[in-house]
């Protein structure tokens, strides 16, 4: 990448080096990551813009180390769990869901609901962990989804309690993401509320039907490590067990004893 010297003159980037074997790998993933049916090596290079050639060797090396597989039905090659594997051991990922699943399961079987727990990654919510409803009707989100952190519920409660620097670092993500300014000042607004309440409920900006339920969790140090968060599913013949803020309630304590288990002392 280049930057604009004194002068005016264009010059390479101090530290900025190339690696165009190890970008393409990379590429190669973020592009199955969104074809979970899996790709051709062949349709992955058309997709790339890249020779068959350019791209089949990083394939097969990928695949030796273990992060990707190829169907011997269709010669498919998908991402593996490998990744999953590695973002657990290496972040705080393990030791949250580790105290989070166990308080997650007796929730879901209290409320009927189902529940999971949001990270920020990038510029955008990752789910890292779920518990799905036990009865028969319910709706939950998969582990790895992705969600927009500007309008969901999780992701206003992720931002509200997180530190302002790097919420702006965030926006400015979501801004490159988009390629269009966002509305910070009403963001602003909006964050400001969820933390004045302590919590965010919304209906859900995509599924009908959903009202969305979502407290922080604390570390430690008093950081917002993730938002846990209920897509109360709103039964037409109101058989679900518990009401809206019946489940709000059983959420905040479930967030408390989480964040307790992880070592925040709110008091401190």
């Amino acid at each position: 990448m280049a930057a604009e010297g004194k002068d005016g003159t264009s010059r390479k980037r101090k530290g900025s080096y190339a690696a165009p074997a190890l970008d393409k790998a990379f590429m190669i993933v973020e592009l199955l990551a969104s074809r979970p049916q899996g790709m051709l090596a062949s349709e992955m290079a058309t997709a790339l813009g890249r020779s068959l050639g350019e791209l089949f060797r990083i394939v097969v090396v990928m695949e030796e180390a273990g992060y990707l597989t190829k169907s011997p039905v269709d010669d498919r090659y998908r991402v593996t769990y490998k990744f999953l594997d590695i973002a657990y051991r290496a972040t705080p990922a393990r030791r949250l869901t580790a105290a989070a699943l166990p308080e997650m399961e007796a929730m879901a079987l209290a409320i009927g609901q189902s529940c999971h727990l949001v990270v920020i990654e990038g510029g955008s919510g990752l789910v890292i962990a779920r518990e799905e409803n036990p009865g028969t009707r319910g709706f939950a989100l998969r582990v790895g989804a992705s969600i927009d952190i500007v309008r969901s519920c999780s992701g206003k409660v992720l931002l509200a309690f997180s530190p302002p620097l790097q919420v702006e670092r965030v926006l400015d993500r979501v801004e490159a993401t988009r390629q269009q300014p966002i509305a910070r000042s009403r963001i602003a607004a909006d964050l400001d509320c969820v933390r004045s309440n302590g919590h965010d409920v919304r209906e859900s900006p995509i599924t009908r039907g959903v009202t969305d339920i979502s407290y922080p969790v604390f570390g430690f140090g008093g950081e917002c490590m993730a938002a846990l968060t209920i897509p109360f599913l709103q039964l037409i013949d109101g058989s679900q067990s518990v009401t809206i803020e019946d489940a709000r309630l059983i959420l905040a304590g479930t967030a408390r004893r989480i964040s307790e288990q992880l070592g925040y002392k709110p008091d401190q």
